[in-house]
């Protein structure tokens, strides 16, 4: 078979083939996971001084949800939302802390 051929191969869509650009997507994945993990910090330090009656912190950090796609400008990024959880043992939804990230489309 002849391997000297004018035909180019298609650039396929998830390949990047450009370092530079692998670096401004590493850069963005790092930079939105501190993001995500610094706005959930500061919701649960919002909360700190409310304490349960046997003096334990109400809100804390409760790990992540499971890791889902979104798209941005670079591309499609696989990002896991932080949890927190509020201890408080009661049925009443109004009372109870949620968080919401503000980052993240819904």
């Amino acid at each position: 078979m002849n391997e000297d051929t004018t035909v180019l191969p298609f650039r396929q869509s998830g390949k990047i083939e450009d370092p530079l650009t692998e670096i401004a997507r590493e850069g963005a994945r790092r930079m939105l996971a501190q993001m995500l993990k610094a706005e959930a910090d500061a919701f649960v330090a919002h909360f700190a001084d409310e304490r349960l009656e046997d003096g334990r912190q109400r809100g804390i950090r409760h790990g992540s949800g499971p890791e889902r796609q979104i798209q941005i400008g670079i591309g499609p990024f696989d990002v896991q939302r932080p949890k927190v959880r509020d201890r408080t043992v009661t049925n009443m939804a109004d009372t109870r802390i949620r968080f919401t990230t503000n980052i993240l489309p819904k």
